[in-house]
This record gives structure tokens, C-alpha cells and sequence, in this order.
């Protein structure tokens, strides 16, 4: 037996207006033995680095003697954002959609990001499964997304293995909010759509490599592998929590310094009506917002940052099923 092989290919996304190609590189890892095929990417936001590294530590890690089937990697999904330490592109490159996650599955003849969504959506149309990897903020339980109702998506994600499982409402199931922000063009959602059990981690923070959040990507990784048949071995039994979707946010109604309550802590149960904190005005000192929980049910994130402006999102409580 020879072992499988490892590939890097360079490809182009699309091209700036200069005539710059926007490259990426995607890695294809190949067993000797057929079996499925796993698409992953990450920093389609490109301050979302964990996801990056992830990828990094997963390639020393796995194992070409052993694999079966097909993984195609993609660590910097959207170069430009990466090169800006940023979550957008600016309006001047894509004055369709600044934010590569709303407009898949891509345009070859459209604008910037639908050009670069197209061209990686190639890859995507050949995979069994589809992760997608993201992060959020220090202060947010990592968990995984999925779309409710996708029992191969949500086995997917029990495969992963975070500290959460959120599902979220899609098409005409999800609230107007989800519509607004054009979530039915996320890759997970159109994946999805597209019949490709698909998955959306959240390892928490952006900016900076977290060990235990790369860490638990890797490991959440080569156990979605295994449970893909694509390498050898059990993924572990697992009784996560489930609660739905990623819209119960509660947000400041006043700009001001945000103290949030000392006691409390992502991952626990709140119930509405709970203390989150309170938003003060920094020279008079008057308290101008009582923050609480507007629904019972899981805290999983909770801003650390004081410095807010009304509107801005300060904690996320999610509904818990039963199922």
C-alpha cells in the first residue's frame, strides 16, 4: 500500500481591477482507497484566523496512509478580507454584497465575491459534506450551526463536537431578521439547499490563535472524518445541548460603557427577565440601559467590550429543544 496524496494547487478567484489575480490555495488530500468527499474552508471572514489554523495543524495531522476518499481544503476562502484583517471587502471592490457569505452559491459572470464564490463552488457541488468554519467573539460558547429540520447536517455537527448545537430556521421556517440580513446566501444554508450535509462551527474568538479553540477544531475535524468513513476510528458519544438559531440578541438601547453582571457565564441557563448588565453614561455616571434577558434559555455569548453604541449586540440567549 502506498498512501494517499497531497496536493496544493493554486487557483484563481477573480481579478482586480489592475489586473492583480486574487489567488487562493487549495489543498486535496487523496486515499488510496475510494470514499467519500469533504469539502472545508476557512476565513471567508478574514479576521476569523482559528479556522485558518485549524486547517494548518489538521494538515500535519492527518493521516494519508489512512485515509479513504477525498478532503479538499481551502485555509483563506476570501484573501482580501484576510489581507485586511477584516469581515467585509470594501464597497469600491463589491458594491453588491460586502460580505462574501451572502451570495452563494456564486455568479461567474457577477460581481467580486460572486466571481470568487463560483469558482470555489465548483468544489463545494463535489463534496458529500461541507464544513465551514468561522469564529465569533471571547466571548462566546464555541457551538455549531445547522439547518433545523437536516437530521445529516445535525449528525454532522454532534460529529464535531462543541459545547453547543444551535439550529437555525431557513427560507419560509426563519424569522424576518433572517431574511434582512440575507442569510438564505451563506454557503451552509445554499449547501444545504443543495442536498450536501453542511456545518458551521463558531470557535470563538477572531484576531488571535486560541489554543483551545484551534485545538477543539482540529479534534471536531478528524471526528467528523471519522464519522464520514474517511478515516479509521469511533466518534466519541455525545450528548450535546440543542437550542435554536443565533437571532435571540439582545442589543443596547443607549451608546455608553457597558458593565456586564460579574456572576454570570457563557453556557449557563438564564431565564427571562435575568440581570445582563447595565450600560452607564461614562461622565455623568446615570445608568441609561438595564440590559436582561428577553427570553429563557441558553447565555452563549456575553460582551466583554465596554465601549458600545445602541445597537450594538451584547448578549445571545438560544431557545433549547427538547430534540
Amino acid at each position: 500500500m502506498s498512501g494517499g496524496t497531497h496536493t496544493a494547487e493554486q487557483i484563481t478567484l477573480a481579478r482586480l481591477p489592475s489586473g492583480v489575480e486574487l489567488t487562493t490555495t487549495v489543498h486535496t488530500y487523496r486515499g488510496d482507497e475510494p470514499g467519500p468527499t469533504l469539502y472545508v474552508q476557512a476565513a471567508q471572514h478574514g479576521r476569523e484566523v482559528n479556522g485558518t489554523e485549524v486547517l494548518r495543524r489538521f494538515h500535519d495531522r492527518v493521516s494519508l496512509e489512512s485515509l479513504s476518499g477525498t478532503i479538499v481544503a481551502v485555509p483563506v476562502a476570501n484573501p482580501l478580507t484576510f489581507d485586511r484583517v477584516s469581515y467585509t471587502t470594501p464597497e469600491q471592490l463589491d458594491s453588491v454584497n460586502q460580505n462574501m457569505n451572502r451570495i452563494w452559491p456564486g455568479n461567474e459572470n457577477g460581481s467580486l465575491h460572486q466571481r470568487m464564490a463560483a469558482r470555489l463552488w465548483e468544489s463545494v457541488t463535489a463534496a458529500d459534506a461541507l464544513v465551514d468554519l468561522h469564529t465569533g467573539s471571547p466571548d462566546m460558547l464555541p457551538h455549531v450551526v445547522y439547518r433545523e429540520g437536516d437530521e445529516r447536517s445535525r449528525s454532522l455537527g454532534e460529529a464535531f463536537g462543541t459545547d453547543l448545537l444551535l439550529s437555525e430556521q431557513a427560507d419560509e421556517d426563519a424569522p424576518g431578521e433572517w431574511h434582512r440580513r440575507d442569510f438564505a446566501g451563506k454557503l451552509r444554508v445554499v449547501a444545504a439547499d443543495a442536498g450536501i450535509p453542511s456545518i458551521t462551527p463558531e470557535l470563538a474568538h477572531n484576531k488571535q490563535i486560541l489554543e483551545d479553540a484551534v485545538e477543539a477544531g482540529v479534534e471536531g475535524l478528524l471526528d467528523v472524518c471519522r464519522y464520514l468513513g474517511l478515516l479509521p476510528g469511533d466518534v466519541p458519544d455525545r450528548d450535546l445541548p440543542v437550542a435554536r438559531n443565533h437571532l435571540g440578541q439582545v442589543t443596547a438601547d443607549e451608546s455608553g460603557l457597558f458593565r456586564p453582571t460579574p456572576s454570570l457565564e457563557v453556557g449557563e441557563t438564564v431565564e427571562e427577565g435575568t440581570p445582563l448588565g447595565t450600560v452607564y453614561h461614562p461622565t455623568t455616571y446615570a445608568p441609561l440601559h438595564e440590559a436582561s434577558a428577553d427570553r429563557s434559555g441558553i447565555l452563549y455569548a456575553l460582551t466583554q467590550e465596554a465601549t458600545v453604541t445602541a445597537g450594538d449586540q451584547l448578549a445571545s440567549v438560544a431557545l433549547p429543544r427538547e430534540a
